[in-house]
């Protein structure tokens, strides 16, 4: 949900508890008011029948409402001596509206000529029922009006002012610090987006020196690295071909070229682990997956027979997949030859692509993998001496980096699974 949105909806619930509490208060109100009006009219016209009453004492006799809105009945001095003023509200069936509609009564009491007269007086007054329903219409349509007020102040000035707060959002959901490239910052006159896109500024380009001196001291490192790493290599085997050496030198020297070697291919996983988090291989196109696939199956046939294992394809589905291809084919690679390392002696290997899932099938004397460390850096399910433990956390990588679902589970085979439909866990 957007900000103007969501500050709209706690308005809008906020605006209607206050229209009701508004509302009650001032019906409150407005009756008191109506009251005090009508008391202080009847008041009135009390004082003004007792004064007709002195001037034509013959309406002292009238005592029904028929043909008047007062009535006069004689009564004692005991019956009237505690009478004060009284209003209340009574019902009196009117002839026009042929029902009984509410009115406001006083009751008092006057002396004339000695004599004591009891005096109602009535005036119609306004049905509580037909106030409150043209209070609640009304009350409605300001809410109404107020929220569409609201929604076009939200949707019009607000917005304008928002403007450039949503376009530095929309630019940084489209940066991308491998192009190194800038953002143009909107001019606005408000402080607080001036210092919004002032602090994303310095953050950026932090975020851009910081990028650019880690790949090029990885970059460095692993040629730094390589170099006399590769040096040393050449001149042990040099030193290794020469005859005087006797049998235990040259086993100390294998171990040390077996090691130095061993160090070489981790240096590659762990540069190429490097550049696929910094997101370094930028050029993607659109990939036959099952063609990569046989192309390096075909590459391992050798390797495969050697160790006196088949390897079959079982292919019912074309993968398309725009992906950078060294990353596709470091993938598979990892995977297949994973399965070929540690598969049985004269086993099969199955690999299937069906359902837009590509599954990697082998026998092997190992049971069930830790699946929580499987895709960990270094994990080792043997004591293989030219292992890395980086192979499958290489292929993890990759498998995250394009949103593929990379899996294992364990059916008395062991099966890796790459699915091109959705992103999941290990299970």
């Amino acid at each position: 949900m957007k900000l103007l949105n969501y500050t709209t909806k706690y308005f809008a619930a906020i605006l209607l508890f206050a229209l009701l509490i508004f509302t009650l208060i001032f019906y409150f109100q407005m009756l008191d008011e109506i009251y005090d009006s009508l008391d202080d009219g009847l008041e009135n016209q009390k004082i003004l029948v007792i004064n007709r009453a002195k001037k034509d004492p013959t309406i002292l006799h009238k005592t029904s409402f028929e043909d008047g809105y007062y009535t006069i009945h004689p009564t004692t001095y005991s019956e009237i001596r505690n009478v004060k003023d009284s209003y209340r509200d009574t019902l009196m069936y009117m002839l026009n509206e042929k029902d009984y509609e509410p009115v406001r009564l006083l009751e008092t009491a006057f002396r004339q000529d000695d004599n004591y007269y009891k005096l109602k007086v009535i005036t119609s007054m306004v049905e509580e029922d037909d106030l409150i329903e043209d209070l609640l219409y009304s009350i409605l349509w300001l809410y109404i009006g107020l929220i569409v007020g609201v929604l076009l102040l939200n949707n019009w000035v607000l917005k304008r002012l928002w403007r450039p707060f949503y376009s530095l959002l929309n630019k940084l959901k489209n940066f991308n610090i491998e192009k190194e490239q800038s953002i143009d910052f909107e001019k606005t006159n408000i402080e607080e987006f001036q210092l919004l896109n002032l602090q994303v500024k310095k953050l950026l380009q932090k975020s851009i020196d910081s990028f650019k001196a880690q790949k090029q001291f990885i970059e460095n490192a692993s040629h730094e690295l390589q170099t006399p790493l590769a040096i040393s290599i050449n001149k042990l085997e040099l030193l290794a071909e020469k005859e005087e050496l006797s049998p235990k030198n040259i086993a100390l020297l294998a171990s040390v070229l077996e090691n130095l070697e061993r160090m070489t291919r981790l240096n590659q996983a762990l540069l190429l682990l490097s550049k696929i988090d910094n997101k370094q291989f930028v050029e993607e196109e659109n990939l036959n997956i099952p063609e990569i696939i046989n192309q390096i199956v075909y590459d391992f046939s050798d390797f495969a027979k050697h160790r006196n294992i088949k390897i079959s394809i079982s292919s019912q589905d074309a993968i398309q997949k725009f992906m950078n291809k060294d990353l596709a084919v470091i993938l598979f690679t990892n995977l297949i030859k994973n399965a070929i390392v540690h598969a049985s002696l004269n086993s099969i290997i199955k690999i299937k692509i069906h359902k837009q899932k590509v599954i990697i099938e082998n026998e092997s004397e190992t049971g069930k993998l830790d699946h929580q460390k499987l895709f960990s850096r270094f994990y080792k399910v043997n004591t293989r001496k030219n292992s890395t433990g980086l192979g499958l956390s290489i292929a993890k990588a990759i498998a995250d980096k394009y949103g593929l679902a990379l899996t294992y589970t364990y059916d008395r085979h062991h099966l890796f699974i790459v699915d091109f439909t959705k992103n999941s866990q290990v299970t």
